[in-house]
């Protein structure tokens, strides 16, 4: 579904990512771990064209995206949840999740029911905090928000950037529960996470970003029984 062959980002002087290889089959959770600054974000970032790439190419159901509006992209079926929820706080949980249905401009009227429905089976949260403001969401609702927003535009791709960052350590694995129900409804996820454990039992397979180079690839299982990636990520 997504190739990424050679891809380089500088910002300025500096090298954020250095020939990265990455694919993500239909279906499958792929997860990219690595510490602060390791390029994870601008992964995600280059594949929505969000930052200018010094070279390499990124292909979404073999049609290069490398050069594409990011509008056009979000058309094609790719959404991206960015890190720090950006909900619209002045906005109702039913107003921010119709946002999300702007992305895709061929939903009609009953495929948006159809959406909330869905939103609202995955997070029961949001259906009794409707008319509510998202500003007055917890952060753990907030964040539910925000990938429910995602689903809203029926997308075929969605990456997560961090989606457990700051929460509660049982509304992380509420999240990463939710992660496993989105797979299960036939959406494909590319996932940043900081905590690796977590994501690396949900993933069908990982990529370690180290210095915007990928260091060591595998399975989820792989990489959790991994030495180095033990020693460096998973504090074990």
């Amino acid at each position: 579904m997504l190739e990424i062959r050679n891809l380089t980002v500088n910002y300025g002087q500096v090298s954020a990512l250095v020939g990265v290889n990455l694919r993500v089959e239909e279906g499958e959770i792929i997860t990219l771990i690595g510490g602060n600054g390791a390029g994870k974000t601008t992964t995600l970032m280059s594949v929505s064209n969000l930052v200018e790439k010094t070279g390499g190419s990124i292909a979404f159901k073999g049609r290069d995206i490398t050069d594409e509006a990011p509008h056009r992209i979000v058309k094609m079926g790719v959404c991206h949840v960015p890190e720090g929820r950006r909900i619209f706080p002045a906005l109702s949980v039913r107003e921010n999740l119709i946002a999300g249905t702007m992305g895709n401009p061929s939903l009609k009227k009953e495929d948006v029911e159809r959406l909330f429905d869905e939103v609202f089976a995955l997070f029961p949260r949001l259906s009794e905090r409707i008319e509510q403001g998202g500003g007055s969401l917890s952060g753990g609702e907030q964040q539910m928000l925000a990938i429910a927003r995602g689903l809203m535009m029926d997308p075929e791709l969605i990456m997560l950037d961090e989606p457990s960052l700051g929460l509660a350590p049982i509304l992380v694995e509420e999240i990463f529960e939710l992660i496993l129900k989105i797979k299960k409804r036939g959406k494909t996820i590319l996932l940043i996470e900081q905590n690796a454990a977590m994501a690396l039992q949900v993933a069908d397979r990982g990529y370690v970003l180290a210095n915007g180079r990928i260091a060591t690839e595998g399975s989820g299982k792989e990489l959790l029984v991994n030495p180095e990636v033990r020693n460096a990520y998973l504090g074990i």
